[in-house]
């Protein structure tokens, strides 16, 4: 999804293989003095990646050409699958913040130097640090995450000093606003290259001498950061954020192992379920047509008066027409079961603004999750610029202004859908997400889930 002026545009950007084709195209023009790193989000979020537990992408993966990454989804397996993931790749995963619960060691290693030409790089990852902290239970078990912003200077100083590095690269997973108070506040950060909020950054952030990029999502970016350094300093930088067009030519080789990988697949993927008049997206902050059609299945499945999910930034937007079993599941990946509980008037509005906070906290550190929870049969008006418990200014039920003292029915899917300490009567159906959004378009064949006005900044 592009904007132009007021208008949403779609075209098909992104894929490996051309990828490759812009990574070997770079290598080629720069004499091999390339780094290339991943962000992490990567083993995750499509049909072949969930169905392998991430093994299908190793060999892909392992013919980029990456030098090192960092992670978040990937930990959806849970810690011990992804550990086991990491040693059948051909670069490290770096994480200065990621620890075993039980030694307080690191689960991998916190930095990686290369050398080119005579210059050192140090590359100090920072993995995201909500893993423990909003993500279901499993993607944690065993281990512990922090900010990584106390460790930080620890490394800085030692590949400065004790390796003589003469650039510093920071890989991290925290998100935009985390990633520039970071900056702000730790010096010797000559990169910083940022994830997990999605932004797709055409002009670098320049915050105490650090040069910070991000480059979109769903691999429909490539970000080029080319740098001029004299005497352990940068003195010069351009930046592209280089789309990944239809155009440009797919790798023979990749494209290969890719078919090797969906071939089996693509019959039952490419099955045509039913069909959207709208663009089904997630690129709004507060609500989005995409999460309407999910939360509309729910409803539609058990007469609740409100449903919930969580606010996700991941899935590749749906244009109008056909609606494919792929489509199901890049809106929700790990197919959780649907869940009711009953939520009381004054839960639901403690928990929407504690959403709130984590959304729009002051406090970068404080910013956890993705955009704001995705709600239906509800409508909240507020004051993003509020302090925090305050920003609610109206908040209705089904068109009713909400009663504290009620009980209401509600239906959700995943822990960040409605989190356990809210509720009673809590019940995981005999269905999952993707199996229902199935059921519900074969109930009414065509989809127009357009915006509502749930969540209203005012």
């Amino acid at each position: 999804m592009f904007w132009n002026g007021k208008e949403a545009l779609y075209k098909e950007v992104g894929g490996y293989a051309r990828i490759a084709t812009l990574i070997k195209h770079i290598k080629a023009e720069k004499n091999n003095q390339v780094l290339v790193l991943d962000n992490g989000d990567t083993i995750h979020g499509t049909f072949a990646a969930v169905n392998s537990k991430g093994k299908a992408m190793l060999p892909v993966l392992n013919k980029m050409g990456i030098e090192g990454m960092t992670a978040h989804w990937e930990f959806g397996y849970g810690p011990e699958r992804f550990m086991k993931i990491t040693e059948e790749l051909n670069y490290p995963m770096l994480a200065i913040n990621a620890y075993d619960e039980k030694s307080d060691e690191l689960l991998f290693d916190p930095y990686l130097i290369k050398n080119y030409d005579g210059l050192k790089v140090g590359i100090i990852g920072i993995a995201a640090t909500i893993i423990d902290k909003v993500m279901p239970g499993w993607f944690s078990e065993g281990t512990y995450f922090t900010m990584g912003k106390e460790e930080l200077p620890h490394y800085i100083d030692k590949l400065r000093n004790e390796k003589k590095v003469d650039l510093i690269v920071v890989l991290s997973h925290l998100g935009f606003p985390q990633e520039t108070k970071l900056a702000k506040e730790i010096d010797g950060i000559d990169v910083l290259l940022s994830g997990h909020t999605h932004n797709r950054v055409h002009k670098p952030a320049l915050i105490n001498d650090t040069i910070i990029i991000q480059s979109g999502c769903h691999g429909s970016f490539v970000g080029r950061l080319d740098l001029e350094i004299n005497n352990r300093k940068v003195v010069d930088f351009r930046h592209q954020l280089l789309t990944v067009e239809k155009s440009i030519a797919e790798d023979e080789e990749i494209k290969a192992e890719i078919e090797k990988i969906m071939k089996s697949h693509r019959d039952k993927l490419n099955e045509v379920l039913g069909y959207t008049d709208i663009a089904l997206h997630r690129n709004l902050v507060m609500e989005s047509t995409m999460d309407n059609f999910l939360l509309d299945s729910l409803l539609d499945l058990t007469g609740a008066e409100m449903a919930f999910s969580n606010g996700w930034r991941y899935g590749a937007p749906i244009v109008p027409g056909p609606i494919t079993r792929n489509d199901l599941w890049n809106i929700i990946p790990v197919n959780p079961p649907v869940s009711t509980v009953k939520l009381s008037g004054k839960e639901l509005w403690e928990m929407m603004e504690g959403n709130l906070e984590r959304t729009f906290s002051r406090n970068p550190y404080d910013q956890q999750g993705g955009y704001v929870k995705r709600s239906a049969g509800i409508n909240l008006y507020f004051k993003i610029e509020n302090p925090a418990g305050e920003r609610i200014q109206k908040l209705f039920v089904q068109e009713e202004e909400v009663d504290f003292d009620r009980i209401y029915d509600v239906v959700f899917v995943t822990s960040q859908g409605v989190r356990a300490k809210y509720g009673s009567e809590r019940r995981k159906l005999d269905i999952n997400a993707i199996e229902n959004l199935h059921r519900y378009l074969k109930k009414v064949k065509r989809v127009e889930p357009k915006l509502r006005n749930t969540i209203v900044g005012v």
